[in-house]
């Protein structure tokens, strides 16, 4: 991917102590942060596989594993991705993101010696706290190595990390689960992150901040005392009406995305009575082929239509999103595995459209040394509201009506999660794109301003 504002080979100036950063390094930086937002989601997603025998093993209810799946991580995860992001606006991101990465793989493999119930919850705590430190601090990192015309197709990229570690997660998991148990699982898929932890270290560094935004890429950007403070972001992002309109849509989104990814292994074992190697190989596959597909897609297509009309940055996740109920029917109504795995390709596809652009306008709203808070206040909405109750509403829900259906109960609590919120963020996101061109408008006059 090449930057419109100059020669590919020509270096700038990073910030004191850092080599000179050309093209050809945001591209190979680019592939770093997607290397370490895959393990990200190898080591999030890796719990939702074993969850039936974790459910087996320390008998536990389905709304004890929401909660595992969903309030243990989410909570601290999203809370503390605030102050980190705060943190990032003013510090190193690179080393800030290996640090994190070295907490959440440790904490993965401590899940694997967990012995009851609230071990196992403490441990899915360390791992949230852990990746609190990796989108914030990526995102503004991504923002700065790449131009506004090419943000949410550098963004999908990163976002890649989400289908790709997600398959390696529920392959791996499924098929290491059969060997050597869910203890020895999470030991093996989170020691290697401790390895990358150090690699980010030496090879990942800062571009100048706000470079492609007509800021300097020295003085006020990265001096701490012009960073704004949490309540100036805060106050500045509750004025954008098309932000509080796509956070509101993202946070259904990933409502029921979590919701089901939490559940969906559980729903494939008990309902159409596949072993978990089955699962694992067909949500993998699944995760990896639509769910990559349609993450890049929605960042590419949005940057390309976005050129003419910004108000398709929102469109194309609500058409993808309107594209992808009929499939939800039947993905969890038809009582054929293979016609519901079937529909599972283009209700994945299309679901996943909205991160690219979801998070490429959230950056584009805001000033260049706001990026990390801003992307942190984005997961702190999408992942309190999605990560934290998507499962354990499932898994309420669930529990709630086992005592009529029984094992088709999580059939019904995943039927009445997905349809409902995916139908509720469509009139969030034509909302949210009928102010998005005049929030656009009101940040630039805001950023072109001359300083007195």
């Amino acid at each position: 991917m090449a930057a419109k504002s100059g020669p590919s080979d020509s270096p700038q100036e990073l910030e004191p102590g850092s080599p000179p950063f050309t093209q050809g390094y945001a591209r190979f930086a680019l592939g770093i942060l997607v290397v370490v937002y895959i393990f990200n989601f190898i080591d999030r997603q890796i719990l939702y596989i074993l969850l039936e025998d974790i459910k087996r093993d320390l008998d536990l209810s389905d709304t004890q594993l929401g909660f595992l799946g969903g309030i243990a991580f989410a909570i601290f995860y999203s809370t503390l991705g605030v102050p980190i992001a705060r943190l990032a606006d003013r510090r190193s991101r690179s080393s800030i993101i290996a640090g994190a990465l070295l907490i959440w793989s440790g904490m993965t493999a401590v899940t694997g010696l967990a012995q009851n119930f609230w071990q196992l919850a403490l441990a899915r705590v360390g791992v949230g706290v852990g990746e609190a430190g990796c989108s914030p601090p990526a995102h503004s990192l991504v923002s700065d190595f790449f131009p506004p015309g090419q943000r949410a197709t550098a963004l999908s990229i990163y976002a890649l990390g989400i289908p790709i570690g997600g398959a390696i997660g529920l392959f791996a998991g499924g098929w290491l689960k059969e060997i050597y148990g869910w203890r020895g699982t999470f030991l093996i898929v989170g020691l290697p992150g401790i390895l990358l932890a150090a690699l980010v270290r030496a090879f990942l560094r800062d571009p100048p901040r706000g470079q492609f935004d007509g800021v300097a890429a020295a003085g006020t950007p990265s001096a701490p005392e012009s960073t704004p403070s949490l309540g100036d972001v805060f106050g500045f992002m509750r004025q954008l009406r098309s932000f509080r309109h796509l956070a509101i849509a993202g946070a259904l989104h990933s409502l029921y995305g979590y919701g089901a990814g939490a559940f969906l292994p559980s729903f494939l074992f008990r309902v159409h009575e596949m072993s978990a190697a089955e699962v694992g190989t067909y949500l993998g596959g699944l995760t990896l082929v639509a769910g990559g597909l349609g993450t890049f897609l929605g960042g590419a297509v949005g940057d390309w239509t976005g050129g003419r009309d910004k108000r398709w940055y929102l469109w194309i996740p609500g058409i993808g999103t309107l594209l992808a109920i009929p499939f939800q029917f039947v993905v969890y109504l038809h009582s054929d595995s293979q016609v519901a795995i079937l529909a599972m390709l283009p209700s994945v596809l299309f679901g996943t459209l909205y991160l690219g652009p979801t998070f490429a306008m959230t950056q584009s709203l805001v000033r260049p040394n706001m990026r990390a808070v801003a992307s942190a206040v984005l997961l702190l909405i999408l992942n309190l509201i999605g990560m934290g109750l998507g499962p354990q509403f499932v898994g309420f829900l669930s529990d709630l009506l086992e005592p009529r259906y029984g094992i088709e109960s999580i059939r019904y609590a995943l039927f009445f999660t997905v349809v409902p919120a995916a139908t509720w963020s469509i009139v969030h996101y034509v909302i949210g794109a009928h102010y998005l061109r005049d929030d656009l408008e009101r940040q630039h006059q805001i950023q072109d301003a001359p300083t007195v």
